[in-house]
């Protein structure tokens, strides 16, 4: 029987009069949960809710407000096999991915603990005698935060985090293919003593319920991770108004290999890039640009690192790539590299959706390599975010670098090379805001600045201590002591 599971709202958990099928992207027959599908006038209450949560949260002291975000960490840590197993069931994760995730989110969460006992401000001089002045940051109010499929434990934590210990109160909109884990994280900040109200999870199909997350009057600033044309029309629709915008957007991520390279392990680094997650990461690398001299041979060492994963459900232990999260994203990829293939490319692996028993009811691509890719291929210039890498072969660093930058995103980059002067040079010149040398695209840290340049994203970075700037105000305090 499929598990039925509630939402959060006002501190109380709801149900609705109609539900939202979660189905394993592994096979489809069967539905693995059914969530709340919230109407308007739900949204409308978890705005509510939100605003009367943050009168009392903000006046929270950050060091309960601190207990509370640890104390939500050790219960993920706790439930870890449970969650794990819900996320690999409603995303396709492998297990040591949905596991890696668990703690992560953990990570987080104990992370902005500790920034919660931190003042954020600076004592000021003032020409001004017998004054003592000073800036603090303080709370915008209610936060929306909308997040993705792809991470949809860890994108949460990532936002609502550093928005919680900054003394906000928060509307989440999960994606609808991804609910559980999110309710997971919800659970976990509400066993540890949130407020009621300071956190609320709206469930539901975006084109049910869109225009009341967006239209709310009493939105301070909305965060968002996913496509390029849902975050211009969200920033689009809040531009009139005095609403704080996020968005963390899609990547055309490329990796350098130099001749100099040590090509084996670079080889790994994208194969571990490129199919992770079965490519279903903003970080992913998906352009890979090879310096002639050691295009053949790297080529052999990176279709024999592709023929050792394998492809099946995320549950069994021996797989090392699982399904994309649905159907329309299965056939989303193969429509892209059938694309590919029309303007040019040549496929050296892969480009296929598995056809055998065992996997034939599933989201299944198999990681593929794209060769003889043109900078005027769609493949080159469009995000695919599947298990797609298309090849290139440049005659010079000079090359690689305006191949790399090529493109009208600007997330993350890497070169391989054991030259301190090329390694220096990329990351000057690299037109994106994560760059790795000898090192993968993908795995920043909690405490790394993350967020990228031109249509990646907008200006305000994710994690470390600058996220706390999209989620507080300043305020500028003088104080006269004088006669």
């Amino acid at each position: 029987m499929t598990r039925t599971m509630e939402t959060l709202s006002g501190g109380q958990w709801v149900a609705s009069d109609a539900w939202l099928d979660v189905h394993d992207p592994s096979d489809l027959r069967e539905p693995v949960a059914r969530v709340p599908a919230m109407t308007a006038d739900d949204v409308t209450r978890a705005f509510g809710h939100a605003a009367e949560g943050f009168a009392v949260w903000k006046r929270t002291s950050p060091f309960e407000r601190a207990r509370i975000l640890g104390g939500a960490a050790r219960l993920l840590r706790e439930r870890a096999t449970d969650i794990a197993a819900d996320l690999v069931a409603e995303m396709g994760k492998t297990r040591a991915e949905a596991t890696g995730e668990v703690g992560k989110a953990a990570d987080f969460l104990e992370y902005y603990a500790g920034t919660a006992r931190t003042g954020y401000g600076t004592l000021l001089h003032d020409v001004r005698p017998d004054t003592r002045t000073s800036h603090r940051r303080e709370p915008l109010g209610v936060v929306l935060a909308i997040t993705p499929w792809n991470d949809p434990l860890l994108t949460p934590a990532r936002k609502l985090a550093p928005a919680l210990a900054a003394g906000n109160a928060a509307v989440l909109k999960p994606a609808t293919e991804t609910p559980v884990v999110a309710l997971h994280f919800a659970r976990a900040l509400h066993d540890a003593g949130l407020p009621a109200g300071v956190l609320n999870v709206v469930t539901g199909r975006g084109s049910a319920i869109g225009d009341a997350l967006i239209a709310d009057p009493r939105i301070a600033a909305v965060t968002f991770t996913g496509s390029n044309e849902v975050g211009e029309s969200l920033r689009a629709a809040l531009a009139a108004r005095n609403v704080r915008f996020q968005g963390e957007l899609g990547g055309k991520n490329a990796t350098a290999v130099l001749a100099d390279a040590d090509l084996p392990a670079a080889a790994k680094a994208v194969v571990a890039a490129s199919f992770g997650q079965a490519g279903q990461r903003c970080t992913a690398t998906s352009r890979v640009i090879v310096e002639e001299p050691v295009a053949e041979r790297f080529t052999e060492l990176l279709l024999a690192e592709v023929a050792a994963l394998r492809t099946g459900p995320g549950a069994d232990p021996a797989t090392t790539m699982g399904p994309l999260v649905s159907a329309g994203q299965r056939d989303g990829v193969l429509a892209d590299i059938g694309r590919a293939v029309e303007q040019g490319a040549r496929v050296l692996t892969g480009g296929d959706r598995p056809g055998d028993e065992a996997r034939r009811h599933g989201c299944y691509v198999s990681p593929t390599v794209l060769a003889d890719v043109t900078a005027g291929m769609n493949v080159w210039r469009e995000e695919v975010f599947g298990p797609v890498i298309a090849l290139r072969t440049v005659g010079s660093f000079e090359e690689a670098v305006t191949a790399v930058n090529d493109s009208v995103y600007g997330l993350a980059a890497a070169v391989f090379t054991r030259d301190l002067a090329f390694a220096y040079r990329f990351a000057d010149e690299a037109e994106c805001g994560q760059v790795a040398v000898n090192t993968t695209t993908s795995g920043w840290d909690v405490h790394h600045p993350f967020g990228g340049f031109h249509d990646s994203g907008s200006a305000f970075k994710e994690q470390g201590e600058e996220a706390l700037r999209f989620y507080t105000r300043v305020k500028t305090v003088a104080v006269h002591f004088g006669g």
